[in-house]
């Protein structure tokens, strides 16, 4: 069984070694393997989850088994972006113990922090279930996870929003006071030939001056419901709009509702707790 796994802008064998190489330090060593494993025993283990997930990261697991036992017989149990109840098998391993036993860590980490982001993803998207609105992610991410969390939410149901700085211009509330205003703001960004130009307004009045300078995306910030039903009929379909700010599990549905495209929400990578998974070992 090979890993085949591809995600645009990830190197995955460049990730596995240099994240077993912040674990086995400068001597390249498991001490506690080494010492306590015989080189040649082996191990049969199972990935379980503990709680009720959604599924992201399995290949990735397997990719650092693989690096330390490229013989190891990989079977993988549950599907990535489904949903998995309390107490289900994941992955089932046979291979070198010592290489179980290295790969460990790395390997739950991962599936651990990946599975965490795409069952909170699920839990927003099903709570805006019906109403048409887009859930988007956004660059809030820990700095050198940003693909693989994207990849989770992903996995969760999300869309991924701008992938960094250099796929759309985003004019906040401090590139305006620099330029003087949203339509100053927006021009120049227009005349400097970005295509994607979306621009945050936090007042109904920054809206006209913004579109007829030709914003194409509107990131309506911190409105309430009420405000932002406002926007949306004042937009009135000539550009997406997109909700943001302050997001949660409970008023995510009545944002949703206004008639807004698109609802951001940051605590999907920024504050999503991990999943509960473990992996248990005999001797094979």
């Amino acid at each position: 069984m090979t890993n085949s796994f591809e995600l645009a802008g990830f190197d995955l064998d460049a990730f596995v070694r240099s994240t077993l190489a912040e674990d086995l330090g400068p001597t390249g060593r498991d001490v506690t393997s080494e010492s306590v494993i015989p080189a040649d025993m082996r191990f049969s283990g199972v990935m379980d989850s503990r709680d009720d997930i959604v599924v992201a990261g399995l290949p990735i697991a397997m990719a650092f088994f693989r690096h330390l036992d490229p013989q190891m017989e990989i079977r993988l149990l549950a599907t990535e972006g489904h949903g998995v109840p309390a107490g289900a098998d994941l992955m089932r391993l046979d291979g070198n113990a010592r290489a179980m036993l290295t790969a460990e860590r790395s390997a739950l980490n991962t599936v651990q922090h990946l599975s965490g982001i795409a069952t909170m993803t699920r839990r927003y998207v099903k709570a805006i279930a019906g109403t048409g609105c887009t859930l988007l992610d956004t660059r809030k991410t820990i700095p050198g996870l940003r693909v693989l969390e994207k990849y989770a939410t992903r996995m969760g149901g999300a869309t991924n929003h701008r992938m960094g700085l250099w796929d759309a211009a985003m004019i906040k509330d401090n590139h305006v006071a620099v330029a003087g205003g949203v339509g100053e703001a927006v021009a120049r960004a227009k005349a400097h030939g970005v295509e994607r130009i979306i621009l945050e307004v936090d007042r109904i009045e920054q809206i006209e001056p913004g579109l007829a300078a030709g914003a194409n995306h509107l990131l309506l910030d911190n409105m309430d419901a009420d405000m932002l039903r406002e926007a949306v009929g004042i937009v009135a379909g000539r550009v997406p709009t997109e909700a943001s700010g302050g997001v949660t599990l409970e008023t995510i549905r009545a944002k949703a509702e206004t008639g807004v495209t698109f609802i951001s929400v940051g605590r999907l990578t920024q504050s999503a707790p991990a999943a509960d998974i473990g992996l248990d070992f005999d001797v094979a």
